[in-house]
């Protein structure tokens, strides 16, 4: 038998080679799992951050105070008050037309003139119904003349009539003869006093106290009694007068108030602004059918004309005034499953998360009737992270947040979520 062949040991150059790949592979695949495994740590501490971030702080070991702001309750009287849109119109509006017919001869107004009443406001000529009067004024003369004479007749028949020197009958018609002139004379005179009334006419006055409009008809025109648009228009505007309504369920409460007295309106304007105050007048008649609503007129002195006819306006009525109670921040009123609470600041400067009894809101305020003591101070921001017993940085209200402390570096938003445990 033969021995057996031993196979030929493979080339030097060949198995450094092959060992080569190999290492290169295992290095790649190493790298690639690095890569993946820190890209996933990455975004794991990431999503932690970000959590605990948006998680409510509580206190506890190494927990973080809460920064809030606080505000005390307050005893107070507080006016109960209905909101409503209202329009401005003039407390009288005048359109001054001719009384009688002729040509414009004077304007003797400024278009937005403040006037008084009795202002002359326009002329019309005059001429043709001075002349009237004047033959109102001779024909009275006239018919006196003839009175006269008539009565000195009467007295010679009276006196004839005793020695039966006339007739009875004569004397009786001249008796007559005096009472006709007599009518004839107060015809004349009621004459005299319709030319002198139409004469009046031709000089145009202010009606009543207010500011004239831009005019309508120019100098010169002819107008006529019966124009229909006039000549200028006045409108009284101390004091004006301002409508609105309201839903009728207020009547019951508007009537209430007006029982126990004047009852206040205010036009409410933009914070700074004066805000004009008035008086309620009078509730209309009747409730709106298709709308459901009730109309109201106050009255303002609008002593610096800043109430305008037309305008729309925000109007404030003030029905009720509650005495001496104790109110909160409406902002400070949470509402719970089992209703209304606030976190009242402790003075070891943990919050207490107390039940409330509430009363009348307002825009800005809430009556408490049970629950809250004048003078204990409620959290009014920051409310949406804490819990009972949560420890909290306490801030008057209306005070600059606190800063940070000496030393201390105030760190982004992204920074304080990383530098979280």
């Amino acid at each position: 038998m033969q021995p057996p062949r031993v196979s030929e040991a493979p080339s030097p150059e060949v198995i450094p080679l092959s060992k080569r790949r190999v290492s290169l592979i295992l290095l790649a695949l190493a790298l690639l799992a690095g890569a993946g495994g820190g890209a996933w740590y990455w975004r794991q501490r990431q999503a932690t951050a970000e959590a605990q971030a948006a998680a409510p702080v509580r206190p506890g070991r190494g927990g973080a105070p809460v920064p809030v702001t606080v505000a005390a309750a307050q005893q107070q009287d507080v006016p109960i008050r209905l909101d409503a849109i209202g329009t401005v119109q003039a407390f009288n509006t005048i359109t001054v037309r001719a009384q009688v017919d002729g040509q414009l001869l004077e304007i003797a107004f400024k278009e937005g003139q403040m006037v008084k009443q009795g202002d002359v406001l326009a002329r019309i000529d005059p001429r043709s119904y001075q002349a009237a009067l004047d033959q109102a004024v001779a024909k009275k003369a006239q018919n006196e003349a003839q009175l006269a004479n008539a009565r000195l007749d009467l007295q010679r028949y009276t006196t004839l009539a005793r020695n039966e020197g006339v007739s009875k009958q004569q004397q009786d018609t001249q008796r007559a003869q005096v009472a006709q002139f007599e009518a004839q004379v107060a015809a004349d005179q009621g004459a005299i006093d319709a030319a002198r009334t139409q004469l009046s006419f031709t000089t145009i006055r202010s009606p009543i106290n207010g500011r004239v409009g831009l005019r309508l008809v120019d100098q010169g025109n002819i107008v006529r009694a019966g124009d229909a648009t006039g000549i200028v228009t006045v409108s009284q505007l101390q004091p004006i007068a301002l409508v609105f309504t309201l839903p009728q369920q207020e009547l019951g409460r508007v009537q209430e108030a007006m029982a126990r007295g004047p009852v206040p309106v205010q036009v409410v304007r933009a914070p700074g602004a004066s805000q004009p105050e008035g008086e309620l007048l009078t509730i209309d008649n009747a409730v709106d059918a298709q709308t459901g609503t009730i109309r109201l007129k106050a009255s303002f002195a609008n002593e610096d004309l800043r109430l305008w006819p037309g305008a729309f306006v925000n109007v404030r009525l003030e029905v009720d005034r509650l005495r001496g109670v104790t109110t909160l921040p409406l902002v400070a009123v949470q509402r719970g499953p089992e209703g209304a609470f606030a976190f009242v600041l402790k003075p070891d400067r943990t919050v207490e998360q107390r039940p409330l009894r509430l009363g009348a809101l307002t825009a800005t305020e809430a009556v408490v009737r049970q629950g809250i003591q004048p003078g204990e101070r409620v959290v009014t921001s920051g409310a949406l992270r804490l819990s009972p017993g949560a420890a909290v940085t306490p801030t008057e209200e209306g005070e600059p947040a606190p800063g940070p402390a000496p030393g201390e570096r105030r760190l982004r938003p992204r920074q304080a979520a990383d530098a979280r445990p």
